[in-house]
């Protein structure tokens, strides 16, 4: 069967976030004519990995996680998915995140809210409780410095210290008071308009159809099927 790029977003019950994944995917497809794209949601909403599994029953999808960072979802929950599809865990990308092409996306979102070079900016991640995730928003931010050539701290919407809001403060403190925060999101909903609440300057929307995050939605999936084709057989 043809192969299939099955990307898999984390779901939330905001519709909104829904229909950006699906406009980030006709990117994808625009990109890249010849393959087929589908989609599906870890949580909130449908088709669930189980359903969107079931139906490319008889194909070897390759699984590109729409998720910005190495967490319990990548490392646990799609493996056992895979293990369940009796597909091997070779049909898994990485995490979209920590890579350069969301340097330039972020960069360019930000520059869309206004914010000039050289403003101290703040990352906004989702946050989690697994240090491999935070660890790798870290790294984001450090990839992002070096794209814009300034300060970027990292801070987390949930579950983890420093949050954005405490995070723009410190700043304001140390005597920056125009901050910038940039949205380490791949779609509006819930995280989105809590960013939006802290008392930055310019906070820039999330990532959602950019083309650099479509190009490397194809990234991923090449490396993946690239490590499938040169895997020994069993």
């Amino acid at each position: 069967m043809p192969p299939v790029l099955l990307a898999v977003a984390h779901g939330s019950r905001d519709p909104v976030a829904a229909a950006s994944t699906r406009s980030l995917l006709r990117l994808v497809r625009a990109l890249r004519p010849g393959l087929t794209v589908r989609c599906c949601f870890l949580d909130l909403a449908r088709p669930s990995l189980g359903d969107a599994l079931a139906r490319l029953s008889g194909a070897r999808p390759v699984l590109v996680p729409l998720l910005l960072g190495t967490g319990h979802h990548v490392r646990v929950d799609l493996p056992a998915a895979l293990a369940d599809a009796r597909l091997p865990l070779s049909h898994l990308a990485p995490a979209l995140g920590p890579h350069p092409l969301l340097a330039d996306a972020l960069a360019d979102r930000l520059a869309e809210a206004g914010a000039p070079p050289g403003a101290p900016v703040v990352l906004a991640g989702a946050g989690s409780t697994d240090p491999t995730a935070l660890a790798d928003t870290a790294r984001m931010a450090r990839l992002l410095a070096a794209r814009l050539g300034g300060t970027v701290t990292p801070a987390h919407l949930s579950a983890a210290e420093p949050t954005p809001h405490r995070a723009v403060a410190a700043l304001r403190e140390a005597g920056h008071p125009r901050t910038a925060l940039a949205s380490y999101l791949l779609a509006p909903g819930f995280f989105a308009r809590r960013a939006a609440t802290t008392a930055a300057t310019w906070t820039s929307a999330p990532l959602s159809a950019h083309p650099a995050v479509a190009r490397l939605v194809l990234h991923r999936y090449d490396e993946a099927r690239e490590a499938t084709a040169l895997r020994p057989a069993a």
